[in-house]
């Protein structure tokens, strides 16, 4: 006999809510959700980051998955809810380049100034949270430790941990899901295109905001940016082995 329970975990299994930031990366986990489940809904966080410019780039980018008649199929009957969870406090405890007017740079811990210790590990638990009340089983986040400034909460082996830890906290399997974890930027520009063709890597490339210092004053073949910044010059770099087939 099939229960209500039953029924709940299954509606469960076939929903996901993505970390979506407004960058290049969380928009193609955004794709890559799309395309795999029956309702996706978005989560993004301010936490009084230096380049709060990508939190506008959100409503870009959604509106144009969820407009009908759009290239990339049926998204737009999948997006779901949109959700913005103010973290501003994380700003206040933080003594980070992404979130003071510091200098980006290598720290004698050997980690970058713009390293926001403990940034990724709240928004997995607050991200549980919301899908624990919103019945979803799948969060996806962009983190990737093949093309990366070296956070240590973006490795594999830490989003384990957590995925470990929020199941036994909620009493509820919870799956977190990084489709880039393996992926270098170029590789990420190619998974756009297979998810949604070229007009999708357009959307990708102008709409999206990835620069850590906010820029959006030039438009470059890869984008919007300083063209400086660590996160310029990773996503300037997978565009042009991109473009180079």
């Amino acid at each position: 006999m099939v229960t209500a329970a039953d029924g709940a975990d299954k509606a469960a299994g076939r929903a996901a809510l993505v970390l979506f930031s407004g960058g290049q990366d969380s928009a193609t986990c955004l794709a890559w959700a799309l395309a795999r489940y029956d309702r996706v809904e978005t989560l993004a966080f301010d936490y009084r980051q230096r380049h709060r410019v990508e939190l506008d780039c959100r409503h870009a980018v959604r509106q144009a998955l969820g407009a009908r008649g759009a290239s990339w199929g049926d998204w737009a009957d999948r997006l779901g809810e949109d959700h913005l969870i103010d973290l501003s406090n994380l700003a206040a405890i933080s003594d980070t380049a992404l979130t003071r007017e510091a200098e980006i740079r290598m720290t004698d811990a050997g980690l970058p100034s713009t390293f926001v210790p403990g940034r990724n590990l709240l928004f997995f638990v607050y991200a549980a949270a919301i899908a624990y009340r919103r019945g979803i089983r799948n969060i996806v986040g962009g983190m990737c430790e093949t093309d990366y400034s070296g956070y240590p909460d973006c490795r594999d082996d830490t989003i384990k941990a957590l995925q470990a830890a929020v199941s036994l906290g909620l009493d509820r399997r919870m799956t977190l899901h990084t489709p880039l974890m393996w992926r270098d930027k170029a590789a990420t520009w190619r998974l756009a295109e297979e998810l949604g063709g070229k007009s999708f890597v357009e959307l990708v490339r102008v709409e999206t905001h990835s620069c850590y210092l906010g820029d959006r004053a030039t438009l470059h073949p890869w984008g919007y940016g300083c063209s400086q910044c660590p996160a310029c010059e990773l996503r300037r770099k997978g565009w042009r082995e991109y473009a180079a087939g």
